[in-house]
Parts: C-alpha cells; sequence; structure tokens
C-alpha cells in the first residue's frame, strides 16, 4: 500500500482520537477484546431464562454428575444444574455491581464537589477518603457482615464503600486541574459565581476520567462480590452466585475439577474484560 492511500486512514484515525480519546481507545485490539469478553458473559447472563429451563435450585439425584446434554456443566454437590446456577450468577453479580458502583460513584463525586465548596470541607472529605481506605477490602467486608449480616445488600454497601475514596479522589483532581485553566478564569472574571463556574463550567471537563474509573470500578465490584461470597459473607444459598458456586466448588476440586470450571471462567472473563477497557479508554485519551 502506497504511502497517499494510507493518509487518509491515519487523518481518519487522528480525527477520531481528537474528537473522541474514548472511541478511539475502544476501537482498539486490547478496546475490543475487553468489550468481547465482557459482552458474552453479560449476553450469557441476560439471556439465562432463554438459554436454559432448569431451576438454579433445583435439586436432584444426580450429584456431581459430569456434562451432558441435559446438564452442559454437569452438576454441583446437590444435583442442580450448573448451567442454570452459572447463568443466573452471572446475573446477580451484574445486579449488584450495576448498583453499588453508581451508588458508590455519586457519593464519592458529591464528597468531591463537597470539598471543593472550602478548604475546611476538602479537609474533611479527605479525612473521609483516608478513612475508608484505611480499611482493606476483606476487613471492611466483615464489619459491614458483623453489623448486617450476609446477603445481597451488605455486598451492595461494601462495594459502594469501597468506591467512594476512588471516584471523590479522581473527580477532586480533575476539579483542581480544570478550575486554573483560562476558560474557568474568564468565566470568574465575567462575574460568573464560584458555583456557577465550578457546576456549569469545571464539572463536566473534570468528569471525563470518570469514565476510565467506572471500568475499574466495576471490575472490582466483580472480584469484591465473589470474595466476599466465596468466604460464606455475600450471597446466601440458596441463591447462586459466581463467587458462592466457586466456594461451594472447592471440597470437590481434586475429584470433580469441571464444578470450579465454569464460574471461575466466567469471574475470570469480565474482571479481565472490564481491565482491558479501562486500559484502553485510559490509553485512548492518553494519545
Amino acid at each position: 500500500m502506497t504511502a497517499a492511500a494510507e493518509t487518509p486512514m491515519t487523518a481518519a484515525a487522528t480525527e477520531t482520537r481528537r474528537r473522541n480519546p474514548y472511541l478511539a481507545g475502544l476501537l482498539t485490539g486490547r478496546g475490543l477484546t475487553g468489550l468481547a469478553l465482557v459482552a458474552a458473559v453479560v449476553l450469557a447472563g441476560l439471556l439465562a431464562p432463554v438459554l436454559t429451563s432448569a431451576d438454579p435450585n433445583a435439586q436432584s439425584a444426580l450429584a456431581l454428575a459430569g456434562p451432558s446434554a441435559a446438564h452442559p456443566f454437569g452438576t454441583d454437590d446437590l444435583g442442580r444444574d450448573l448451567f442454570s446456577r452459572v447463568l443466573h450468577g452471572i446475573g446477580t453479580d451484574l445486579v449488584i455491581s450495576l448498583t453499588a458502583v453508581p451508588v458508590g460513584a455519586a457519593l464519592g463525586c458529591a464528597l468531591a464537589l463537597l470539598g471543593a465548596a472550602s478548604r475546611f470541607a476538602d479537609v474533611a472529605v479527605q479525612r473521609v477518603f483516608d478513612l475508608v481506605l484505611a480499611f482493606p477490602g476483606l476487613i471492611l467486608a466483615l464489619a459491614v457482615t458483623a453489623v448486617l449480616g450476609p446477603g445481597r445488600w451488605p455486598v451492595v454497601i461494601v462495594i459502594a464503600l469501597a468506591e467512594i475514596p476512588g471516584f471523590g479522589r479522581q473527580l477532586r483532581a480533575g476539579i483542581l486541574v480544570q478550575r486554573e485553566r483560562e476558560y474557568a478564569l474568564a468565566a470568574r472574571v465575567g462575574g460568573a459565581g464560584r458555583a456557577r463556574v465550578l457546576l456549569r463550567h469545571v464539572l463536566p471537563n473534570a468528569a471525563d476520567p470518570l469514565i476510565v474509573q467506572s471500568a475499574v470500578a466495576l471490575s472490582i465490584a466483580v472480584f469484591v462480590e465473589g470474595a466476599m461470597s466465596f468466604l460464606g459473607v455475600g450471597i446466601r444459598p440458596p441463591d447462586p452466585s459466581l463467587g458462592s458456586i466457586l466456594s461451594q466448588s472447592m471440597a470437590y476440586l481434586s475429584t470433580h475439577p469441571t464444578f470450579a470450571a465454569a464460574p471461575l471462567v466466567a469471574v475470570t472473563a469480565l474482571v479481565l474484560g472490564f481491565t482491558l477497557i479501562a486500559e484502553a479508554l485510559n490509553r485512548g485519551v492518553r494519545r
């Protein structure tokens, strides 16, 4: 291919990166791989009622049966269909993640905006973030479940609390940079109040990095749910989740390794997919 033929393609790619760096990042090999992984798992979870008619909680005498036409992933120790449980477990993880991450993002961003209002508030907000970060995720999960007990909502609360500092500090850093830019200074010189400058001019530009943070947060959410359910302080039986299925499979790992394979692949695909998407978005912005 000649240089003359390559020029329009190069120009088009450059224009895409200039107008929408996030889209440009997603269209790279890393971004497309991440999207494919996440899309495959999400579609499997959403289409669970279509893909299988088996009740995920129905027990049978076929305990620890291998893969077959009737049970593509085999059965667990109580004779429940693993294919159905994994698909419904994906749905459980998605509901939890898509509930907890927006809540954590909203609280973190609200605290960051509160901190931007005054120096005293900013110091107080930073100490709140430090307090949350002082607790390792496992300790935070055990503390919450010690008060509320295991279940779906404690998992949502733990994930939301864990995400607050990430979103808050990301937005705060963007605000500190953007409010010193010329357009913000010009708005203040033009008579715009502090709140108007912050909300109308600074915030839309400072919030861009939150797109990358959201992808990171979703990967963390899947990992936290899996870890809590694996330890027995997350989703309570008999409700299926990827972490709880993995926890049940550990006792049979040496004799029935296929028991753990399907939920492990689903968790890995989700975490890896969201991580690749976050890296692709971040690279797209930096180019």
